[in-house]
Parts: structure tokens; C-alpha cells; sequence
């Protein structure tokens, strides 16, 4: 994982790659979990039973904003940065879902700095990320996702 002590040192960074992440298995909990928190509880998500039936390679499959929901949790082992204010979700340029995330695959975060930019309330990040799945060819999901650091105090 890259350490860096404060967003000026992680600004000098744009245009390179971070690092990849740890794996994160995404089972059925989860899936089912985001589906009652949402409300898309389509059946390609949360019948095992059918989906051993209908689905190519007999499996539920995430739901693709649940890969989108986990870049925090999956960014947090590419890159930390030890000295920051408040970090937020500012938001998200563009998201496409390439492949499925079949119930119990594992997942991970390729992370590369696009921009950094000072503003008046912090430094505004901007990332693209390439979240694979375990033995797939082609990524589960591409985005380019920004972050808000506030400014300390």
C-alpha cells in the first residue's frame, strides 16, 4: 500500500498508478444486504435457486452500483494518506460495468491518479479505477471517481 504524508505529496503523483488492492470476496450477504438497502432485489441478485438455473455459470451476480459502492472500502488498501482532513465522495465522471461479479468472487481496485486540484474547501481528486474479479479477462468495472479532502481545521 503507498503511504504519503498529506494530499501536497500525493499531488506530485498524477498520471501514475497507485498500486492494486487487497482482495474482497463479495458472497451472498453482501449482495443481499445491498439489495434490501436499495430495493433492487431482481431476481439475477437474489434467487440462488433460479440462478443455478439461468444464469451463466450458475450464480447470483452483484449488483453493479454494489461494485460501485465498494471503491471506499477497496481504495483504502491501495493508497492512505497519513495527514488529511475529511475525505467525501464528491462524486463520478463516468462508470461503465464490463463483466459480472458472480456471488463469491473476489474483487479488487487498480487506482490511478488522474488530477489533483486545490480548492477553497480542500483538494479535489480525481481517480480512475479498474475494479477486477479474480480469473475474469475483462474488469468488472471502470470509473473515474473524485474525492474531496478537506482542508484541516
Amino acid at each position: 500500500m503507498l503511504e504519503v504524508e498529506d494530499t501536497a505529496e500525493l499531488a506530485t503523483m498524477v498520471g501514475r498508478t497507485l498500486g492494486t488492492g487487497d482482495w474482497l470476496t463479495v458472497d451472498q450477504d453482501m449482495i443481499d444486504a445491498f439489495a434490501r438497502a436499495t430495493g433492487d432485489d431482481n431476481w439475477i441478485h437474489v434467487d440462488v435457486e433460479r440462478a443455478a438455473r439461468e444464469m451463466p455459470g450458475g450464480r447470483t451476480i452483484a449488483h453493479g452500483f454494489l461494485t460501485l459502492s465498494l471503491l471506499p472500502k477497496l481504495s483504502r488498501t491501495v493508497y492512505r494518506v497519513r495527514r488529511r482532513g475529511r475525505a467525501l465522495n464528491y462524486g463520478t465522471n463516468r462508470v461503465r460495468f464490463t463483466a459480472p461479479v458472480p456471488s463469491g468472487a473476489r474483487i479488487r481496485l487498480t487506482q490511478t491518479l488522474k488530477g489533483a486540484e486545490e480548492t477553497a474547501a480542500g483538494t479535489r481528486l480525481t481517480f480512475d479505477c479498474v475494479v477486477e474479479v479474480e480469473g475474469s479477462a475483462r474488469p468488472a468495472m471502470v470509473a473515474e471517481s473524485m474525492v474531496l479532502v478537506a482542508k484541516d481545521g
